[in-house]
């Protein structure tokens, strides 16, 4: 079950990098709710290669394609399967890796685990699956503007290495964001951080950084004591996408230089409902959202897949060097801002129904 995600609104992922297509599969969604394939593949196009001149130059339309589960453009609460067709393969491009670990890559684990891969460009390892994600995302969204209109999920890059945006979670739109090929929400860092991933592309190498991501307009209520805690849901998907090493919600790692009374977000009524004058707990208390911003963070590393040559070991053990070649991003951060809002996307609209469900008051 390791490609299957959610409770309620589930999804299953399948499909390589350089296999035939990848996808997916959506189990729990509410019929007689309209879809549009426009507003899929709008999603799957912000996350594609060959976008701008700074991500991968691999060229995929990565048009989708419904194969059930919809009538006249309403769902029919059977699953319903999504395929995007993988048409740019170079799997020779990959002969070297067939038998070369590639440095911080799943190579060697998935041969450990498996006893066998699929090498081209990383099989199931590789980033092309979230194209499955981002495509169910879509749907949920589309899930969530029928059931409970107004949550709004945006995310968007805060740093790479050691340039860092200024970014108001309460006011950042998504039009500033989608205005720059980077997807920061500060004007004034986006040519620097152009810049920045230019030139470590020019030297072979790869970057990272950070993605901050505000979910507005959530209801209080959502997320389940103990073990399916909103923010652990969060974490968990957030910690799924490839590349993520970190996530910290609200005061996160910070909050640990503050006393009680400094961190505590005091209640108060406004205009008959309960608020807190501060969200240091960034929208979630005791596993529950609590009608505030969810804010978070989640951290990326660089990309592994460098130009340069590398010390590595062959399936068969033996010492050797793998050379540096491919289309790869030298930093992945503005092409995950998209996966990042579906990942989030999906936690939501799971808990969402999963509420619906249990609660007669929804």
């Amino acid at each position: 079950m390791s490609s299957t995600f959610g409770q309620v609104f589930r999804i299953h992922t399948f499909g390589e990098s350089h296999g035939g297509g990848v996808g997916v599969v959506i189990d729990g969604c509410p019929p007689r709710v309209p879809v549009s394939l426009e507003n899929i593949q709008h999603e799957l196009d912000r996350r594609r290669p060959g976008q701008s001149d700074i991500v991968t130059p691999r060229k995929e339309a990565d048009a989708a394609e419904i194969l059930s589960g919809l009538h006249d453009g309403l769902t029919l609460g059977t699953p319903i399967s999504i395929i995007v067709r993988n048409t740019d393969q170079r799997p020779g491009s990959y002969d070297e890796m067939a038998v070369k670990y590639r440095p911080s890559h799943a190579d060697y684990t998935y041969d450990a685990k498996y006893g066998i891969r699929a090498p081209s460009g990383g099989g199931r390892a590789s980033a092309r699956e979230t194209i499955g994600r981002v495509a169910a995302a879509a749907v949920a969204r589309q899930v969530l503007d029928t059931l409970h209109p107004g949550i709004e999920v945006l995310a968007w890059v805060k740093s790479i290495q050691d340039l860092n945006a200024t970014v108001d979670p309460a006011t950042v739109t998504a039009a500033a964001i989608e205005s720059n090929i980077v997807r920061t929400g500060d004007p004034a860092m986006v040519e620097p951080m152009i810049e920045r991933i230019k030139a470590i592309r020019a030297d072979g190498n790869s970057v990272g950084g950070v993605i901050e991501c505000v979910i507005r307009n959530c209801p209080p209520g959502l997320g389940e004591p103990i073990f399916d805690k909103l923010e652990a849901d969060l974490a968990k998907a957030m910690l799924s996408i490839p590349a993520t090493k970190g996530f910290e919600i609200g005061s996160g790692f910070s909050g640990t230089l503050l006393t009680g009374r400094e961190h505590n977000d005091p209640y108060r009524m406004v205009d008959g409902k309960v608020r807190t004058t501060s969200n240091r707990s960034g929208g979630v208390q005791g596993g529950i959202s609590n009608g505030e911003p969810i804010f978070f963070r989640v951290a990326f590393k660089p990309t592994a897949t460098i130009m340069t040559s590398q010390e590595t070991v062959t399936s068969s053990g033996e010492n050797t060097e793998l050379s540096g070649k491919g289309r790869h991003d030298a930093c992945v951060l503005p092409r995950a801002v998209p996966i990042v809002e579906a990942m989030a996307t999906l936690v939501i609209t799971d808990h969402l129904l999963r509420q619906r469900a249990m609660d007669r008051r929804s």
